[in-house]
């Protein structure tokens, strides 16, 4: 799914760019007129978390405004409401959406958390081509919580609004202040201000997530009682290979081990995964971290006894690692690991195998993962709006990525007007630990794939042991899966309790 991933894949975009480029001419932009915001509603029934549930879908727009008042994008957002609640206004909702930077939210939402979803297989193979399988999902966490999916500008039928200029949305400043100002639109169009609230992202829709925690807080005043990361990423330096940065090498390290013991390449196999990651990051964080340090000052015996360490724990070659200075640069660990068979690994999720022209490359030609599977994800969310829904809408696409529309570009910007020389590398990791230590009750719940290269776990466990963080609100949970865990089913199906028993501790009712 080449075009429809891109939107996850551009995340690899490692440093602040320059501003965005202003608009100089009016017929640059070619926004819809939308005077009057679109609105569908219907009434169904299902059963969710073991509760039979009348609930309401509520489709439709809800524009932000500017300083004068005036319309500037329009939010196209997909809810659904529990009916028949003594005090709707108390009940707890939670705001979904994916990541990218420029991805809509149909992967969260017909992958896992919506009342229907997309039946693909458990296993990590190609989804091939029409028709798929749209079911119910009893597991999702209706009864617990209304859900709210969002769509940024650009994607989806989320837009700017005539003449405005979409970039103003899209960057790490402007798509958290953007989202922000409809999380709290919706609130108020729907009087849930004292509503339990949390807020699930995935992939980059964990830094808007962070970013957003901060803003809601400090801009709007409104508290979260809980910040749901899904394959989060955080601070760069551990999730993205840089030259000069030590952390990328030891966060990639575990997930090496993992994929090498799930497609048996390890020299001795543990038989718990689980005990052996633990003991691959112990590893990573002091012998191999300051291995890393010492650089050309260690010793050729120090140097022998970390390759050996290295080959037992990624199934690599010791000359390969030898070679490479024992920097393992995760698009060759890719290719490398299954080179002798032809094969190459998949980068959102390392169960995925590919098959390609030759053995000799250096990185991979595609992310087998990426390429198996998404064509189910497009068709089940058209299908759904239309007919579940009830959404017609005459003049707008819907969007499974911005990174089609024109003059689409990412501002990685977040430190003011000029960007330092050089660069910085994204870390959001201050604007969560300023809204965790603004409001003493919200709690943050970090879900992790183990085959995930994308938003390695341990980049993730590595980012939230910074200072800024307030450890004891801060809760893990792992899969034997990748980027997106919930395609693997005991993964989807523990997923969901996890998230059920997190929001059910931390409403406050």
């Amino acid at each position: 799914m080449a075009n429809k991933l891109v939107s996850l894949l551009s995340a690899v975009a490692l440093l602040a760019s320059t501003a965005l480029p202003s608009t100089t001419a009016d017929d640059d932009i070619d926004n819809p007129d939308i005077d009057d915001p679109a609105r569908f509603v219907r009434e169904k029934s299902g059963r969710f978390g073991g509760e039979s549930i009348d609930y309401t879908t509520l489709a439709g727009d809800t524009f932000i405004r500017g300083k004068d008042g005036e319309p500037i994008a329009t939010f196209f957002s997909m809810a659904y409401i529990k009916d028949d609640v003594d005090d709707p206004s108390t009940r707890p909702v939670t705001f979904v959406f994916n990541g990218g930077p420029g991805s809509a939210s149909m992967w969260l939402h017909m992958g896992v958390f919506g009342p229907k979803r997309i039946d693909v297989s458990s296993d990590p193979e190609d989804d091939g081509a029409p028709p798929y399988r749209t079911v119910d999902n009893p597991s999702t966490i209706l009864d617990v919580t209304d859900l709210v999916f969002i769509d940024p500008v650009g994607t989806g039928f989320s837009r700017a609004l005539k003449k405005q200029d979409p970039r103003k949305h899209w960057g790490v400043k402007e798509d958290a202040k953007s989202v922000s100002a409809f999380v709290r639109q919706w609130i108020d169009d729907n009087d849930r201000w004292n509503s339990p609230k949390f807020i699930a992202g995935e992939s980059y829709g964990t830094v808007r997530a962070a970013m957003m925690a901060d803003r809601l807080t400090n801009t709007h005043n409104i508290g979260l009682n809980g910040v749901i990361l899904i394959s989060a990423v955080l601070d760069y330096q551990n999730s993205r290979i840089q030259d000069g940065s030590i952390m990328s090498y030891v966060s990639f390290l575990p997930t090496y081990a993992a994929t090498a013991w799930y497609h048996n390449k390890l020299p001795n196999k543990p038989a718990n995964l689980h005990t052996f990651l633990q003991e691959v990051r112990d590893f990573a964080r002091t012998d191999y971290a300051a291995a890393l340090i010492e650089g050309g000052r260690m010793t050729p015996e120090r140097e022998a006894a970390m390759i050996d360490r290295l080959h037992g724990y990624t199934g690599l070659k010791k000359p390969y690692l030898k070679a490479s200075n024992m920097r393992i640069h995760v698009f060759r660990f890719f290719k490398e690991l299954m080179r002798d068979e032809g094969k190459v690994v998949g980068r959102l999720d390392s169960r995925y195998l590919g098959e390609e022209p030759d053995a000799a490359g250096e990185f991979f030609l595609g992310d087998p993962f990426a390429y198996a599977s998404g064509n189910a994800f497009t068709v089940a969310i058209n299908q759904h709006l239309k007919n579940f829904m009830g959404v017609k809408l005459e003049n707008r696409i819907y969007n499974t990525s911005a990174s089609g529309e024109n003059r689409w570009r990412w501002n990685w910007n977040i430190w003011g007007k000029r960007v330092p020389n050089g660069g910085r590398i994204v870390n959001v990791i201050p604007n969560l630990g300023k809204a965790m230590r603004r409001n003493k009750d919200m709690h943050v719940l970090v879900t992790s794939g183990y085959y995930d290269f994308a938003t390695p776990f341990f980049g993730a466990e590595n980012a939230l042991a910074e200072a800024d963080i307030v450890q004891d609100r801060v809760h893990y949970t792992y899969y034997e899966a990748g980027h997106m865990m919930y395609v693997h089913e005991p993964s989807r199906v523990q997923f969901l309790d996890d998230i059920r028993a997190f929001i059910k501790q931390y409403d406050k009712q």
